[in-house]
């Protein structure tokens, strides 16, 4: 079998606060192959961006620290290499889409400007082959009028607009993987299915991995292969997408799951989970979901669940059956 793209093991990511160290990510340990799409769900707080940052080199060194364990992308961990060698990875090989365009771009710059950066960076381009090649990147994307958009700056184009703008500026280098951010955020409905019908499409021309972070569970069955979903910083549940949507596991995703609106069915109120996330900087010994689980019991507060399984991997006392899962 041949090796993973990406391998994500046992990382553990926490930030200085106020009250202490909060642990944003803590023993994850997932694979992407080439190729594959893979999903990244949870609440907001979870530590799904955190994940994909800490992948890309981009935490805040003043305040986020990795407490442990490796991200190998192609076989090389990424935490054992210098800042330079991090910053030709990120954007050639590796790219990511934000959650919000308009703050990822330089308002100063001109689309053109910022398009044509990565190619003459990390293609080596002449200043006049990556303008031509640019002008291809925004046709590929959908977008008509590219002369005109590549004298335009970042105020001037619309949220959807700025959005194909950057998978646009993502593609440009033909990377072996993309991490889309919240992708669709803020953007109207028409718009976000142009979107998601675009990272998909290109993802298969290009044969190129996506990690699609999201918390919207109708993408995630659109989009990908396999789920990992997120909880307090740790993964409770991961598996292949279909499975795991139809036969959920865990408690946490089973709320996730019940808590979605269905298409021509009308219920007063949609279900809630109860309780609130728990906070990060002082996180019980035993199951973070402890306090929000319907079926928790004292045999909860015995430790942190493993994640165990075999293809499907849950992490919770209650799923007795969890060893014989395929």
């Amino acid at each position: 079998m041949s090796q993973p793209l990406v391998t994500f093991e046992q990382l553990s990511v926490s930030f200085s606060a106020e009250r202490g160290r909060a642990r944003a990510v803590q023993e994850v340990s997932f694979t992407l192959n080439a190729g594959q799409t893979i999903g990244l769900v949870g609440e907001s707080g979870c530590g799904k961006s955190v994940t994909a940052m800490s992948l890309m080199g981009l935490l805040p060194p003043q305040t986020a620290s990795i407490d442990g364990g490796a991200i190998r992308f192609q076989g090389q961990d990424l935490l054992t290499l210098s800042s330079s060698n991090m910053a030709d990875l990120r954007g050639n090989q590796m790219a990511m889409i934000f959650q919000e365009p308009m703050s990822a771009l330089n308002p100063v710059l001109t689309i053109g400007e910022q398009l044509c950066e990565p190619l003459i960076r990390h293609r080596h381009q002449s200043p006049k082959a990556a303008w031509q090649q640019a002008i291809t990147l925004i046709n590929r994307v959908g977008l008509a009028r590219a002369e005109s958009l590549m004298a335009s700056y970042p105020h001037q184009l619309s949220g959807g607009m700025l959005q194909r703008i950057m998978i646009a500026m993502a593609l440009s280098c033909q990377p072996k993987l993309l991490i889309a951010d919240e992708p669709t955020t803020a953007l109207d409905v028409t718009v976000q299915a142009q979107i998601l019908t675009l990272l998909r499409d290109q993802a298969r021309a290009n044969q190129m991995a996506l990690m699609l972070i999201t918390h919207d569970l109708g993408v995630i069955a659109q989009m990908t292969e396999q789920v990992v979903v997120m909880y307090a910083g740790r993964v409770v549940e991961q598996g292949p997408t279909a499975e795991i949507l139809h036969n959920p596991q865990h408690p946490y995703t089973k709320g996730l799951i019940a808590s979605r609106p269905v298409p021509g069915e009308r219920r007063r109120r949609l279900y809630s989970i109860p309780g609130q996330v728990p906070d990060l900087t002082a996180l019980p010994a035993y199951c973070a979901f402890f306090d929000r689980c319907e079926r928790a019991s004292e045999s909860c507060q015995t430790g942190i669940p493993p994640l165990v399984g075999r293809m499907r991997y849950v992490a919770c006392y209650h799923c007795e059956k969890v060893g014989s899962l395929s």
